[in-house]
């Protein structure tokens, strides 16, 4: 009866006001939404988050059990070529399919460290014609690893552009290349098709 008109304005526009979600600021005069908790609750809530905080000993340590184990999944994934867990630079149907691409065909580049090993042996004998022929088969090697790598370059390109025209493909014949060199039994991710398979 005594009341002022402006309480009561602000009374009902404190009623009319509408519940927004926490992310938004809230106006001062608004209703928030839900009770207030009692005192009780908010102390043991305070304490439980302060006992669930711990020390920097035990953090580091749940971080390298944490690394550890997302490391095992990782190599599980190497082996086993699961997509999930490979690492970024393996990750993603452009760098699989490069993958298989090498995979399936007979490349030169993976023959050079063996080739590597015969010639140095031919290199190190005290005879000079035998270290004329390593000689010239080390220039036979690299001329044929050079030829070979840009002949499977220029196809895996190709391949690309034709399989995956609007995604990224950075980056995915020099990964291909540099896989090349490797011998097949040591490569990461492990082979997924056979020789001559079509990827």
């Amino acid at each position: 009866m005594f009341r002022s008109r402006a309480k009561d304005e602000k009374a009902q526009d404190a009623d009319k006001a509408p519940v927004t979600d926490s992310s938004q600021p809230r106006h001062p005069e608004a209703p928030k939404g839900r009770p207030t908790p009692k005192r009780s609750a908010a102390q043991s809530q305070r304490r439980s988050v302060a006992n669930t905080s711990t020390t920097r000993k035990e953090a580091a340590k749940r971080q390298r059990a944490e690394r550890r184990t997302a490391m095992e999944r990782q190599r599980q994934a190497l082996a086993s070529g699961d997509e999930r867990y490979l690492p970024a630079r393996d990750k993603g149907p452009v760098r699989k399919f490069a993958r298989d691409f090498i995979d399936s065909r007979f490349n030169i580049a993976e023959f050079f460290l063996p080739m590597a090993v015969v010639i140095l042996v031919l290199s190190m004998v005290r005879v000079a014609a035998l270290q004329n022929v390593a000689l010239l088969l080390w220039l036979v090697v690299i001329v044929l690893i050079v030829l070979d790598s840009f002949v499977t370059g220029f196809r895996l390109k190709k391949q690309l552009a034709e399989r995956f025209a609007g995604e990224n493909k950075r980056g995915a014949v020099a990964y291909a290349l540099m896989r090349s060199l490797q011998m097949r039994r040591l490569r990461l991710p492990k082979p997924q098709v056979k020789r001559g398979e079509r990827p």
